[in-house]
């Protein structure tokens, strides 16, 4: 666990069955030890203000659902009145469109300033376009223009986007992001409406080291994030802000920050979960409210005429899916046909049986990851390529990549999985698996394992060991050179000339998978897909490069092997 501040333990943020709670529509803010009294009193003053954009004015205490009321409970009942300090530095909320989420920013920011007891303080309300800050300022005096008393309080300037506290001379600045203008801000409260649109805005690191250091010598202050989900992969300080924020949600993190994201886990959204109607309100918590549940199924109907792209866009902006994990808008090819092309009752004895050559791929990293084998068939009489796999993990990948632990628990007792309990125990399996498939005569004489090319030494070493060495292994190149791998497989699944065991690692893996254009090749990388695995898949690339050179066992097969055993006694 990454440790950026240390709070008292009644003041962790994080919701690490923040799965559970959005699937049951619970809250998704965890029980803190706020200062009721400066809480309430916010909330009192953010019930009261008007809605300047709804039919009406009615009071946001009409219009808004209890969500809306523990984040803003949060975000003020984190001021303690004795020390001036705030508990909760910083606040990100991720919310699809149509929630009321700038409106929401903008009561927000003039209940910060009514409360603000910092002379002449300055509040930065902050938008990544012109256009979006208008909007923003628009609300926010529009809020301040619906209340008779707050008129008498606040002095809005149009033309200067800027609204003052008559009584402290704290100002309401809204203004368009660029690191020119917000270098030098002395802000104590801090807005950003719409942080995903940072990703096209030059120099955003700039501006964001920039709006903290501003709060450095302020810890009155805080920072609030209110965003959708981006409309293309998320990249830039947009990925890195987001994902600051689901660390510190699922406990990977210790920060002073709530973060707030209402989004579908990733197995619900893949494959088009997230168009499922009865998702909808999980990640729209305005459902039937300010987001109207025929307006969205509308959306939809009409996205599914006009493409893929735009299909993409809704489901971003409308039901939070990240585009190229719950969307696979850039997954690998094959994990199209995948599901498909599965041979029910096909194991490894199996394969080894029916075949007259096989290879076996292997790819493994350090103890926080996979080791991964795959084995490739080639049927004797079709010579449809049959594949098995298998992974190997340390206990430290269950430490260090918590968000994916249960999903590998799941694998171990589907016996995918084999946990080690001693040093190079994968070693050893691994070599064992690879001896049983020489010592049957399925392995070609030359290049019957391939490796990634920066392979185990151990590895190699206990291969060798067993008479498996020179040219028997072969170092497989990796990146683009596994081009032939990634765009040929994705046909041999299609015309179910790759069969594979319908292992669920193995789908994992798949659908784990993205791909990247580098020059005039698509290639597979462990980088693109994160901290999810994608050995296993990494393997079957390798087996299969193995398998395009043809190859041909050293001697009949299984039959072989067993002729030479008859003719032995």
């Amino acid at each position: 666990m990454d440790t950026a501040w240390v709070p008292a333990s009644t003041w962790s943020t994080a919701v690490p069955d923040w799965k559970d709670r959005i699937r049951e529509k619970r809250p998704l803010i965890p029980d803190l030890p706020l200062f009721d009294a400066v809480a309430e009193k916010a909330l009192r003053i953010f019930k009261r203000l008007r809605v300047p954009d709804i039919i009406g004015n009615p009071t946001y205490g009409e219009v808004c659902d209890e969500w809306v009321f523990g984040f803003v409970r949060v975000i003020f009942g984190s001021y303690d009145p004795e020390t001036k300090r705030r508990a909760l530095r910083e606040f990100f909320l991720l919310v699809p469109k149509k929630n009321g989420k700038s409106s929401i920013a903008a009561a927000i920011i003039v209940t910060a300033a009514i409360l603000n007891e910092r002379p002449e303080a300055e509040l930065l309300l902050i938008a990544p376009t012109k256009q979006i800050a208008d909007i923003s300022f628009k609300q926010a005096a529009g809020i301040i223009r619906l209340d008779e008393e707050l008129t008498k309080l606040f002095q809005p300037q149009d033309h200067l986007k800027k609204i003052t506290n008559l009584r402290t001379l704290a100002v309401i600045i809204v203004k368009a992001a660029a690191a020119d203008v917000i270098t030098g801000s002395k802000a104590t409260y801090i807005l950003i409406d719409e942080t995903h649109v940072f990703s096209t805005v030059s120099k955003a690191a700039d501006i964001f080291v920039e709006i903290r250091g501003s709060l450095a010598a302020r810890p009155d202050g805080f920072l609030l994030q209110i965003t959708t989900q981006s409309k293309s992969p998320p990249s830039g300080v947009f990925k890195a802000e987001l994902q600051k924020a689901r660390d510190v949600r699922d406990g990977n993190f210790v920060f002073p920050m709530l973060a707030v994201l209402y989004e579908l886990p990733p197995e619900d959204a893949v494959d088009g979960g997230w168009m499922r109607r009865e998702t909808w309100g999980l990640v729209n918590p305005n459902l039937n409210r300010s987001v109207n549940e025929d307006y969205l199924a509308g959306e939809i109907a009409t996205a599914q005429r006009e493409g893929p792209e735009k299909l993409a866009l809704i489901a971003s902006q409308h039901f939070n899916v990240e585009i190229g994990l719950g969307l696979h808008a850039d997954r690998w090819a094959g994990a199209t046909y995948w599901e498909a092309a599965v041979q029910p009752g096909l194991t490894l004895d199996r394969i080894m049986a029916e075949c007259d050559v096989c290879v076996a791929g292997i790819d493994g990293g350090g103890l926080d990851d996979l080791m991964a084998l795959s084995v490739i068939g080639r049927h004797a009489k079709t010579r449809n390529w049959l594949q098995w796999g298998r992974a190997w993990a340390y206990p430290d990948v269950f430490e260090r990549r918590k968000e994916i632990a249960p999903r590998l628990r799941d694998f171990q007792k589907q016996g995918d999985l084999i946990v080690c309990e001693e040093a190079d125990q994968d070693v050893v399996e691994i070599t064992d698996i690879c001896e049983r498939l020489f010592l049957s005569r399925l392995l070609p004489e030359k290049a019957g394992i391939g490796l990634d090319a920066f392979g185990i030494a151990s590895l190699l070493d206990a291969l060798a060991e067993r008479g498996m060495a020179g040219d028997l292994t072969m170092a497989v190149g990796q990146g683009w050179k596994l081009q032939s791998a990634v765009t040929t497989l994705p046909r041999k699944l299609k015309d179910k000339t790759l069969r594979h065991c319908g292992q669920p690692l193995m789908a994992w893996a798949v659908g784990n998978a993205k791909t990247e254009l580098k020059g005039s090749n698509y290639i597979v990388t462990k980088q693109a897909a994160g901290a999810s695995k994608i050995d296993p898949l990494m393997a079957l690339f390798n087996a299969a490069m193995l398998m395009f050179l043809n190859p041909e066992a050293v001697g009949d097969g299984m039959d072989g092997f067993f002729k030479s055993l008859a003719g032995a006694a």
